[in-house]
């Protein structure tokens, strides 16, 4: 079995050098970048099965690899950020841009590590799922929102929709029980996995960003609705 491929982006070497030796530990292989432009090569060069991001870099700065690569052909690659700030703006700045997850630092490597396993769980459970399932549920209409699960596509009026990974399973989650309300817990559970060790505002970013992307005018949405004091609920077309 081959081994899971990590992709490092990080400007400071003692960084690189401690996410080598604990990610080699814990059996991955590791692919290392220390500025913006050479990670953008390396995730086109080296196809990483999952992406360890700093923020801050020199040059083309994290956000903005963030943004290329979710504008690429491997979008779907799972990334955690790293920042070095404590300001919430950051981490929600990247969460909106397409990050499935971050941490600060000084970080735990083994928290990190559980992260990183726990996201790349995530990308790969839909791989791992048999093929007569998919089948059987790989077409979901709701209005004029049509979800395949088969091919990880969206469309609305007939137009694709290129959402984040995260974005699409918190869609396809609540478009299969249009009308019951999720709360913010059993999103995060559900979607981000029992051991991931976020918030729940977690959530209300990625509804915020997938609202922007399949609702007519994202202040007043119509198909993902807030549930005050609760949750969400996919509304019934």
């Amino acid at each position: 079995m081959s081994k899971q491929r990590i992709l490092i982006v990080d400007d400071e070497i003692h960084i690189l050098e401690l996410l080598r030796y604990n990610l080699e530990a814990n059996g991955f292989e590791v692919v290392e970048a220390e500025t913006g432009e050479i990670a953008l090569e390396k995730v086109t060069s080296e196809s990483p099965d999952a992406i360890i991001l700093d923020l801050m870099l020199p040059g083309i700065d994290g956000i903005d690899v963030l943004r290329r690569v979710r504008k690429s052909s491997q979008s779907n690659i799972p990334i955690i950020m790293l920042t070095a700030k404590n300001e919430e703006i950051d981490a929600v700045l990247g969460l909106e841009m397409g990050a499935d997850d971050y941490i600060g630092k000084p970080f735990r490597t083994r928290e990190l590590i559980s992260r990183l396993k726990a996201v790349i769980r995530r990308s790969n459970a839909r791989n791992l799922s048999n093929e007569s399932d998919l089948e059987e549920s790989s077409a979901l209409k709701r209005g004029e929102l049509e979800l395949n699960a088969k091919t990880h596509q969206i469309f609305k009026q007939g137009e694709e929709v290129f959402l984040t990974l995260k974005e699409f399973e918190l869609l396809e989650k609540m478009m299969q029980s249009p009308e019951r309300v999720f709360t913010r817990d059993e999103l995060l559970e559900s979607i981000w996995g029992y051991d991931y060790m976020g918030e729940t505002r977690t959530v209300d970013v990625h509804i915020r960003q997938l609202r922007k992307k399949i609702e007519t005018d994202d202040k007043n949405p119509e198909k993902i609705i807030t549930v005050r004091g609760i949750g969400y609920k996919f509304k019934a077309q």
